[in-house]
């Protein structure tokens, strides 16, 4: 009978019953249980989501909605309970309007970076996005998700770069949050000069907040709004390399505090090596020649003025960078400050650079401030020594964010996924670590997978509350959100 009514709605070649597929579903490259889902929809516009949101209420049925593709990492792709039905959002892919004026994009979930970064070009903006996202991850997915981007002065407040959402909530209804609330449709708003790029609303609350991060248990989003700027005239980027975090931090500080760099991060030389490097022989050619940290940065002019501008801006960095006992420089070790740049501007190539060089990767991240990062960084070494994994073979990401105001901390763990024991050890690793960086004052802010239970159950009270919402979400989902289940 559900299956006649998915047919009706959607189409029967839009259900997928597919065992090989559903196989693929059933898990992904973390470590969450695997449980496999009862068949896959693929939807193509809102109609389609209202229509089945509300069949999944009338059947009881747990909807796990997916708008990235292959390969998924966190388990929030992974059903938690037999009989769920994997909504597959990729085939909306339109991009459904762009703004110089107003500095935004409107798109849809199945937009994926590569897709929107070239539309936007043509108008001559650009995206502010994570590092070297895969090639196959949704635009959108990452803006719910509050992935990091590498661009921390034009980083606001948390949420950004999002602006509005479209979102069809578990009752089947429709609503629109920030400036899309406003009156008339938007169409009318766009006729009026109106422009879907402020997030907060409607009236005094900020509904957007509820949506970010829930990891789809709040509704299915049908589009989204991103800030975007406007593409630069002239960029000059560099590289610092030091054994010193504390100077490097320090630059990192100034660079964003007086708005000298657009994108900016810091990465430990087996991260920088691996983002650069094809192949296993490159990798050790670019490590052994970097030093312990790298801090890369870009400066950047404009429309008016960009000769004076960027003249302006280089001698106010190397001023800072003298005082601190640094050196901004175009070429560090085996690479080249504008070879760099271009990786980071786009998404990364195929295959994926975490999974690159030896086919796994799980990461530990969080939010700090910058005077906790050593304590931070020498936790997850101990952890790692205890069980014997390589504190050397750490990948180390550290990224400003909100204007600088904290730092992503970001540990990638490498490993080889067919050797058993390395992979036991990295399991081991994730939990140890976890609970100590936790007790150190790291705040998960986004835990996914088996860091959500580690995290949720150091605080009993926080379950308990969780559970007073079940008439939203399945209280046997709170210990792995990422299911919208009605």
């Amino acid at each position: 009978m559900i299956e006649e009514k998915l047919s009706r709605l959607v189409g029967k070649e839009n259900i997928i019953s597919k065992s090989s597929i559903l196989e693929e579903y059933s898990k992904d490259l973390s470590f969450v249980r695997p449980v496999k889902p009862a068949c896959m929809v693929k939807v193509n516009n809102l109609e389609e989501v209202q229509n089945l949101v509300k069949l999944a209420n009338e059947t009881q049925t747990s909807l796990v909605p997916v708008s990235s593709g292959s390969p998924h990492f966190r388990g929030d792709t992974v059903p938690s309970t037999g009989g769920a039905m994997i909504v597959d959002l990729s085939g909306m892919k339109r991009i459904i309007h762009i703004s110089r004026k107003h500095r935004m994009v409107m798109f849809e979930p199945g937009v994926t970076f590569n897709a929107l970064i070239s539309a936007v070009a043509k108008e001559g903006l650009r995206l502010n996005i994570p590092l070297a996202p895969r090639s196959s991850k949704s635009v959108l997915g990452s803006l719910l998700e509050r992935e990091p981007v590498v661009m921390p002065i034009y980083h606001w407040d948390i949420g950004d770069p999002s602006g509005c959402f479209e979102i069809v909530f578990g009752n089947g209804e429709l609503f629109r949050t920030g400036a899309a609330a406003g009156s008339g449709t938007i169409e009318e708003q766009w006729a009026a000069g109106g422009s879907q790029k402020e997030a907060a609303g409607p009236s005094s609350a900020s509904w957007y907040r509820l949506i970010q991060g829930s990891q789809g248990t709040m509704g299915i989003v049908t589009w989204g709004t991103a800030r975007c700027e406007i593409l630069p005239k002239i960029e000059e980027p560099y590289l610092i390399g030091s054994s010193n975090l504390e100077a490097i931090t320090d630059a990192l500080h100034w660079l964003v505090r007086l708005r000298l760099a657009n994108e900016c991060l810091v990465l430990n030389n087996t991260n920088a090596a691996t983002l650069l490097a094809n192949d296993n022989n490159e990798f050790q050619i670019i490590k052994a020649s970097l030093s312990p940290w790298v801090l890369f940065f870009n400066i950047a002019a404009y429309d008016y003025f960009p000769e004076e501008r960027i003249q302006g801006q280089i001698e106010d960095m190397v001023r800072i960078t003298k005082k601190i006992g640094v050196e901004a420089v175009k070429t560090l070790g085996k690479i080249r400050a504008d070879g760099f740049l271009k990786i980071i501007k786009l998404p990364s190539s195929e295959p994926y650079w975490k999974i690159r060089q030896i086919g796994a990767c799980q990461d530990i991240f969080f939010i700090t401030i910058y005077e906790k990062l050593d304590e931070l960084i020498k936790t997850m070494h101990e952890a790692a020594s205890k069980i014997e994994y390589a504190t050397a073979n750490i990948g180390i990401y550290l990224q400003p964010i909100v204007q600088g105001v904290n730092c992503h901390c970001e540990f990638n763990l490498f490993y080889n996924p067919q050797d058993r024991a390395e992979t036991a050890k990295v399991k081991k690793l994730i939990t140890m670590a976890t609970s100590s960086l936790a007790e150190k004052g790291a705040f998960f802010s986004r835990p996914y997978g088996e860091n959500t239970a580690i995290i949720m159950n150091r605080d009993a009270a926080t379950v308990v509350a969780l559970k007073k919402v079940k008439q939203i979400t399945d209280p046997n989902h709170i210990m792995n959100p990422g299911k919208l289940c009605f």
